[in-house]
């Protein structure tokens, strides 16, 4: 099974504000970040899949000079909401890591 620790150094996600949430994939090499984006498996459908989240709404970035991927989409709730179980976001990339990663 490949995951995305196999392409990536750096895996994370936090606030880009109290609405949107983003996730960094910070890949290993050139080669590592050609493989990623090749899988096609940071796509809109997935994070609208995991994050109850409209997929039109999903933003995916590749930034191949950074060798990076940045994905941003609205939170589920406000943050700081009494429903927000990740005030900082930080937690939420945790679903991502265990997932297989396999090419389109």
């Amino acid at each position: 099974m490949t995951t995305l620790l196999d392409y990536c150094s750096l895996v994370r996600s936090k606030n880009a504000g109290p609405f949107t949430l983003t996730f960094d994939f910070m890949c290993h090499d050139q080669a590592a970040y050609d493989a990623l984006v090749a899988t096609g498996f940071l796509n809109p459908t997935l994070f609208a899949t995991l994050y109850d989240a409209d997929p039109g709404q999903i933003l995916v970035v590749n930034h191949p000079l950074a060798l990076a991927v940045k994905v941003s989409l609205p939170r589920p709730t406000v943050q700081g909401d009494l429903r927000d179980t990740d005030c900082y976001a930080g937690q939420q990339y945790a679903p991502l890591m265990d997932m297989d990663v396999t090419p389109a």
